[in-house]
């Protein structure tokens, strides 16, 4: 479940990380409102999934309540577009939050590294909009640290990579305990990835995150029912499902959740094939988002099978089947070998409608990778 940058703010709040003060809008009337009750300079960003917002225009800045209600306006609708989503996503909320006066810009991170089974933190003093650029070009500005999670997180990790990174002075202080409290949102909220780009020095002495980036894994999801909730607000299903990342194969994937799609991409590349794209469909998607996200993949050329690899938590496995059969059902799409894995919630009845409708589902991921690299080949 990728979160909204308003949303991944809530989270940093209530683990103690400062943010800038603001207000999630949904309307021109309320930055209005809002910015007329706090005199100020406000920037006001567009509440979207895709990366690129700045430079796609979704970000502006607005010094009293009548140019904040103009660009609301402006923005509130849009159709943004970038590299990353080259179809665009629309606008509809906003985050409006104080204009700081940055004195430096920090970038961090925790994911997990798979291959070594733990979080590895990265943090470069080169943050902002370009920072994907450093690690092509300057690799070494970038620092790690693999965390122990037997061990957990210590301070002095957070100083050494303060030092390591060569953060300027005015972060050293700060800079342990917001790791610290990034490393347990991490760990307590079950993330696959936490980042903050820039984390913000001001030229009054704060450091505060200026933006957040979180995905959670929906498989956790079911300990914290007030976060699930937030997927009744998540991006329309077309927006959704367009925010799918092209890797260049000829196996489509589609999975719940992003933990079990690069398990999914692994399972395919260790049985001789390669997947050719990313979709994460999230926890609770019901059977439109499903369909669309089937016609969306198919409509890469490149694709010659498609595998589908639900475990039903939130998401329903008869909603998913339901999806696949409906998808499956019309003269206006292109039709492709199908296999589905489906276990979890309502898998059996999942896997009765899919039984009727003529489909063979597999039983395990590996079992279903490999089927579908047979089938992308041509072979049976």
């Amino acid at each position: 479940m990728k979160l909204m940058e308003y949303q991944g703010k809530d989270l940093f709040r209530r683990v103690g990380i400062p943010t800038p003060s603001g207000v999630f809008a949904t309307s021109a009337a309320e930055v209005k409102a809002y910015i007329a009750a706090h005199p100020g300079s406000w920037v006001l960003k567009s509440q979207v999934l895709m990366g690129g917002r700045g430079k796609a225009g979704g970000i502006k800045f607005a010094d009293d309540a009548q140019q904040g209600e103009t660009l609301a306006r402006e923005l509130i609708g849009k159709v943004l577009k970038s590299i990353q989503n080259p179809d665009g996503e629309q606008v509809k909320s906003l985050l409006v939050e104080e204009k700081v006066d940055i004195a430096s810009e920090a970038y961090v991170s925790i994911a997990i590294d798979r291959a070594a089974k733990k979080p590895v933190v990265l943090v470069t003093a080169q943050g902002g909009m370009d920072v994907e650029e450093v690690a092509a070009h300057d690799p070494d500005a970038i620092k790690k640290y693999w965390i122990d999670p037997a061990a957990g997180y210590s301070p002095f990790i957070g100083r050494m990579l303060a030092f390591e990174a060569k953060l300027p002075d005015g972060y050293r202080k700060a800079f342990p305990s917001i790791l610290g409290a990034l490393y347990t949102l991490f760990m307590d909220y079950g993330a696959n990835l936490v980042e903050i780009n820039p984390l913000v020095l001001t030229k009054d002495g704060r450091v505060i995150a200026s933006d957040a980036k979180v995905d959670l894994d929906d498989n956790g999801l079911y300990k914290h029912p007030d976060i699930a909730a937030w997927n009744k607000d998540a991006p329309a299903d077309d927006d959704q499902a367009a925010a799918v990342a092209k890797l260049g194969g000829t196996i489509g994937v589609i999975a719940n959740g992003a933990g079990l799609g690069m398990g999914t991409m692994d399972a395919i590349r260790n049985a001789g094939g390669e997947a050719a794209n990313f979709l994460d469909i999230g926890g609770g998607a019901q059977a439109e988002l499903v369909k669309k996200s089937y016609n969306l993949v198919t409509s890469d050329p490149k694709v010659k099978a498609m595998f589908i690899n639900i475990f039903g938590g939130i998401t329903r496995g008869d909603q998913v089947a339901k999806g696949i059969v409906e998808a499956l059902a019309g003269d206006d799409v292109r039709k492709v070998p199908l296999i589905v894995r489906l276990t979890g919630t309502n898998a059996e009845e999942g896997r009765a409608i899919l039984d009727k409708a003529g489909f063979v589902p597999v039983e395990t991921m590996d079992e279903g990778a490999a089927r579908a690299v047979a089938l992308a080949s041509g072979s049976n």
